[in-house]
């Protein structure tokens, strides 16, 4: 039985962010025509219940069955939300092609033994089963018995194999093979029709962004065949592409031979050419990728990049062996990250349709009390079962799911003129709940570019005299300058000098010149794509004529330092010169070399806010320079001469101060999560007040477990010239106004690195959360790293921001619920919003946007539901008589009144200033629900008194009764014309069930209940704009009410004669205006007063003992009550191994330093409220 389950089920993409799991299924004949037959008898509904839940469909057609047998398959994703995908299995025949191919089992298909095409193919039948699952196929492996995806060569392909197997290209006939089990190399995105206008537009755009990639000539070298011209659609993985010069490339692929230049903004974020070298021929079995380490991505040319510059080797043009192909490539994880967005887990949604099946069950009660209303009274089954349909939907506007999304759109609209993009609508009601921001430091706190302040040179293991590049004087030659002159990714294109803004910048502080190798240089069998560094004329004097730069090692940002193998002209052997994090660099020292006060120079600075970049250099014994083509980087860079360090400025934007001032008002987190110094990170911090004046920081710095040492946490405090003698008490920092009056601000913040980060998750756990409600400075964090922490901060309950600058953050902006990209490069397409301005003022902008789209979605979804309720009531009571509202009555309450409101309701700007909370997060909040019940109480009441006051006037008579002695009387109205008529705008065609005192007295009651109960939810401040802002709505509501009274004080015939209206006397219709009123003034004052009153809610919480059920709330408060938290100046080691559990076995200092009794259990106030 075991077995028979394991067939049925497996795991597909595992380990993978994408994984789920598949089943399989087979279909049956009489199963499928018992559900055709159902769906003909429904009318088509089944059809519609299967759309929606994928899995009853195959669960109603199909039986399970082993995965191998399945002709569907069922997919669940592994999140939280379990969404089903049903998909037919595919079954390929590779007899169709136009050659013979083998159908000897043991006569592979293709020549790489690593394919899974092998295995896939069954023989002699020479078939294959496979699924194509968002944009991926996949095929069945019939050696593992489970699915595993095509277009792309294997990563066990070692370095040897993809030079030897694929260098000279594929034949002509693996090249069939491949493309009829891999497909085309295409992203294609098909344009939405025109019913879907909400994606129409985004389709449009990202159709036009992957269409060229489709069309691209390329040439490719085909086995004993030479090269051949074709258009991109047809590669598939293991051709060899021949790169001629400038050019987009519609694939990935590995170089194996030449080099080049490469512009990857699409997928970085940064317009900073790239320098691509061949993947090394090496004999060893390792995967390709794990002999290049975390550096084979300098061997990748990507999907959608540019090649702008080629250097061939010698031996030939610059070659490279296609990898994937199109969605499995760089740039069609991009678009498919687009097509299939991360499910929203918002609540608002889910409580929507909560809602709407409540309203749903109000119409089936009304549907039940008119079935037997008109049953009692004898009406035809007929008109009985159609006067029942017509309460049954009155309950459920049909526009109530469209009215959550206009707020959405006049949202977008006002951000598209802030120029602020998004490309996911729905997350803009999440900005409205965001209570945390993330930042990226370098180019979004502060200016892109550096500036050079200095360099501080050693010697003799000390450090000495400061170069100060503001004294003008040129930079003394020394093997500083030679590093500063050599360590760089820079590139010479078209005459201009390209590359890393700080490279170039370090590069300009030199005043030596690049030059491409020439003949005077390129000596000794030196390759001609070698770069030539050579002194300026404004260079101080050198005994080097030149340099020249071999290899590169290239910087990535988890490594966190590059390195360069160099030739001084005139000397036989080489030179590495490397730069980096000084940390990191001086880890690759002889320690003699670093001076010792090394720790406390490097803090001098950090402190101030420098940039601060360390450089190192060795000598390298070594005789030919094929050599050092194949060199190992772990050889390279060991055993290194520590040379000095290279200060730069980072300045802060100068928008940077106010906003986070802004967002620390509005109670609203800030949080830096950046890849530089820990020490600068925290400086910057603090001049840009995100950590406030007084404040403690405390260093967390974590390490991993030794031999005999289990893992350890140290809390160092950070001593600050600000906080005078005596200043020891500490506070939690719950939000910016929890510190308490007079105390100048003695909250904490935690800082720490990504290296302590990395420890504490895998061997504090139980510290995490404690550390994050009150960490606030995250440094030298990887990508990856980044994108973990904002996950992290969401498991407490968070609603997450992530600012940047769209390169090394795309995860992190993915990740989060309203990532913003600040740059304008095809990167920040993964992003949901992008800012073409390029600081982050865009960031309260659209918390603004996020929580005016929000208060609008929730006024507009009440008022729909009260008008739904209102007509409800009003029909109820005129059934209860067989009586009904006339068409022209419904269709002014329908379109001149509610769809009107609903298309303008939303407009209303947002605030210009952030209320220090947020509005409601969901529909099921009890001001919301009492909102509902105590205006459909007043509703009810009156509509009542209203029906029930017309009966005992002494001018009141039954008209549907006395209908012929009415009409004899009627004088002044012509109504037999009318009455005689076949009355089928309401499907009904009982004669006299609309003119009736009833009807007239009911509907100018309701209407103008309509119109006050959009202005009552129609609340302004503290999130939107005052109501009279909004010029629309407000003439549209004064326009309907006086429309309203018009028709209730008018005597025109006309009028009667159209709306379907008996005369009455003044006095009356004088009561019925002011009954509505009444109801107006009322609804308005326990809305506003009671209802919106926060200082009331917060008290009845208060004495109710309601607590937030938010995570980060309730460490809050554990924490504030715990006497031994925060920890200072000690060290906590890891207790049984296991994650969750730590012990204090010492402190580092004999004195335990005195605190402060903690004083927060009544400053919680400003946060305590949860949402309303």
């Amino acid at each position: 039985m075991e077995n028979s389950k394991g067939d049925h089920q497996a795991l597909l993409n595992q380990g993978d962010e994408n994984e789920l799991e598949v089943f399989g299924y087979r279909t049956q004949k009489l199963r499928r025509a018992l559900c055709l037959l159902a769906s003909v008898l429904t009318g088509g509904a089944l059809l519609l219940v299967f759309y929606w839940r994928p899995q009853w469909s195959v669960w109603a057609h199909c039986i399970p069955c082993p995965l191998q047998e399945a002709d569907t398959v069922l997919l669940r994703t592994v999140d939280e939300f379990q969404r089903y995908i049903r998909k037919k299995v595919i079954c390929l025949c590779l007899s169709t092609l136009k050659f013979p191919l083998s159908k000897n089992p043991e006569e592979p298909l293709v020549a790489d033994h690593h394919s899974i095409i092998n295995q896939a193919v069954l023989k002699p039948e020479l078939k294959l089963r496979c699924i194509q699952v968002q944009k991926i196929r996949y095929v069945w492996d019939n050696s593992e018995k489970q699915f595993k995806k095509v277009g792309l060569l294997e990563d066990s392909n070692s370095c040897y194999d993809i030079h030897h197997t694929f260098g000279l290209g594929l034949t002509s006939e693996e090249q069939e093979v491949r493309r009829l089990v891999c497909g085309p190399n295409a992203i294609e995105v098909e344009i939405q029709p025109i019913w879907k206008l909400l994606v129409k537009q985004q389709s449009v755009k990202l159709h036009n962004l992957v269409e060229d990639h489709n069309k691209v000539q390329v040439t490719i070298n085909i086995k004993d065949k030479g090269l051949q011209h074709l258009e991109s659609r047809l590669l598939v993985p293991g051709d060899a592409l021949i790169l001629p010069g400038k050019f987009s490339l519609p694939c990935d692929a590995v170089l194996i031979d030449g080099s080049c230049v490469v512009n990857e903004s699409m997928l970085t974020g940064e317009s900073i050419p790239v320098a691509k070298t061949p993947l090394p021929q090496t004999e060893n079995t390792m995967p390709w990728k794990s002999h290049s380490l975390e550096d084979y991505r300098r061997h990748v040319l990507f999907c959608g990049t540019e090649v702008i510059q080629v250097k061939p080797s010698g031996q030939g043009p610059v070659r490279a062996v296609v990898l994937q192909t199109g969605y499995n490539t760089a740039k069609g994880d991009l678009v498919r990250s687009i097509l299939y967005p991360r499910p929203l887990n918002f609540k608002l949604y889910s409580d929507a349709f909560k809602f709407m099946v409540f309203l749903a069950c109000l119409g089936v009660v009304g549907f039940l009390y008119a079935l037997g209303v008109y049953m009692y009274h004898g009406v035809p089954p007929r008109d009985t079962a159609t006067m029942s349909l017509l309460l049954l939907t009155v309950t459920v506007p049909p526009v109530l799911p469209a009215a959550l999304t206009t707020g959405i759109v006049y949202a977008q609209k006002r951000l598209k003129k802030k120029k602020i993009f998004c490309i996911s609508p729905q997350r803009i009601n999440m900005c409205g709940q965001i209570n945390l921001v993330c930042f990226d430091k370098t180019g979004t706190l502060t200016e892109d570019g550096l500036d050079l302040w200095g360099t501080v040179p050693t010697a003799d293991n000390c450090f000495q005299e400061v170069h100060s590049f503001a004294s003008g004087r040129a930079l003394p030659w020394s093997p500083l300058c030679a590093a500063m002159a050599s360590c760089h990714s820079l590139i010479l294109l078209e005459g201009t000098i390209q590359g890393d803004p700080l490279d170039l910048k370090m590069f300009e502080g030199t005043a030596w010149k690049m030059e491409d190798c020439n003949v005077d240089y390129c000596k000794f069998g030196m390759s001609d794509s070698s770069t030539i560094i050579k002194p300026g004329p404004k260079a101080s004097q050198s005994p080097v004529k030149a340099i020249t730069i071999l290899r590169q090692f290239p910087f990535s940002s988890s490594l966190q330092r590059m390195s360069v193998i160099a030739q001084l002209t005139g000397e036989d052997h080489f030179h590495v010169y490397m730069k980096g994090a000084p940390e990191m660099v001086t880890r690759f020292c002889r320690s003699e070399t670093v001076p010792q006060n090394f720790s406390q120079e490097l803090r001098n600075y950090t402190i101030q806010g420098f940039r601060v970049i360390a450089l190192a250099h060795k000598a390298l014994k070594m005789g030919k320079i094929s050599e050092v083509e194949s060199i190992a980087r772990d050889k390279v860079e060991s055993e290194l001469t520590f040379l000095g360090l290279l200060i730069m400025e980072n300045r802060l934007k100068k928008e940077t101060k106010p906003v986070l001032k802004e967002l620390s008002e509005a109670c609203i987190r800030t949080v830096m999560i950046t890849g530089d110094n820990l020490q600068t990170a925290i400086t910057v911090a603090k001049n840009s007040e995100m950590i406030p004046r007084g404040s403690q920081v405390i260093l967390v710095e974590a390490n991993e477990p030794e031999e005999f040492v289990p893992a350890s946490v140290t809390w160092q405090l950070v001593e600050s010239q600000e906080n005078g003698p005596g200043k020891n008490e500490t506070y939690i920092n719950i939000g910016s106004n929890s510190v308490p009056a007079g105390e100048g601000g003695s909250c904490y913040h935690f800082a720490m690195t990504g290296k302590s980060y990395q420890v504490i998750f895998q061997h504090f756990n139980s510290l995490l959360p404690k550390i994050l409600v009150n960490g606030t400075i995250f440094a030298r964090m990887s990508p990856g790293q980044k994108s973990s922490l904002v996950e992290e901060f969401q498991k407490l309950n968070y609603y997450v921001g992530m600012c940047g600058d769209g390169a090394n953050d795309c995860g992190a902006l993915k990740m989060a619920h309203a990532g913003i990209s600040l740059s304008e490069q095809e990167a920040s397409v993964a992003s949901p919003f992008t800012s073409k301005t390029a600081n982050i003022e865009c960031v309260p902008h659209l918390i603004k946007e996020g929580r005016a789209a929000l208060v609008s979605s929730f006024g507009v979804f009440k008022y729909l539901t009260m008008y739904a309720i209102i007509q409800f009531i009003g029909t109820s009571l005129l059934y209860w008589q067989l009586q009904l509202f006339g068409n022209y009555q419904y269709l002014m309450q329908d379109v001149a009144i509610t769809l009107m409101v609903c298309l303008t309701m939303s407009s209303t700007h947002a605030h210009p200033k952030l209320a220090p909370y947020r509005p409601a997060g969901h529909l099921l909040s009890p001001p919301l629900l009492l909102s509902i019940f105590l205006n459909s109480c007043f509703t009810l009441i009156v509509q009542i008194c209203a029906f029930l006051c017309v009966k005992q006037q002494p001018w009141y008579c039954d008209v549907s009764r006395y209908r012929e002695c009415f009409l004899a009387n009627q004088n002044n109205f012509s109504t037999n014309v009318s009455l005689e008529r076949n009355w089928t705008g309401n499907a009904t065609l009982i004669p006299g069930s609309i003119l009736s005192f009833e009807t007239t007295t009911l509907w100018p009651i309701a209407t103008v209940n309509c119109i006050t109960t959009a202005f009552v939810f129609s609340k302004g401040k503290p999130f939107r704009k005052p109501i009279y802002t909004n010029y629309v709505f407000s003439f549209l509501l004064i326009s309907a009410l006086g429309l309203t009274i018009f028709i209730l004080f008018t005597d025109s015939q006309v009028v009667y004669r159209g709306m379907e209206f008996i005369p009455t006397i003044t006095s009356w219709r004088v009561l019925i205006l002011v009954a509505a009123l009444i109801q107006f003034c009322v609804a308005y004052f326990v809305e506003d007063a009671i209802l919106q009153n926060r200082e009331l809610w917060l008290l009845i919480k208060k004495k109710s003992g309601f607590y937030s059920k938010s995570q980060y709330k309730s460490w809050q408060r554990k924490l504030a009550e715990d006497s031994t938290w925060p920890p200072r100046n000690r060290t906590d080691y890891s207790g049984d191994g296991k994650n969750g559990f730590y012990i204090n076995q010492g402190y580092e200092s004999s004195e335990q330093i005195p605190r402060g009794k903690l004083e927060l259990r009544g400053q919680t106030t400003e946060h305590f409220w949860t949402r309303l």
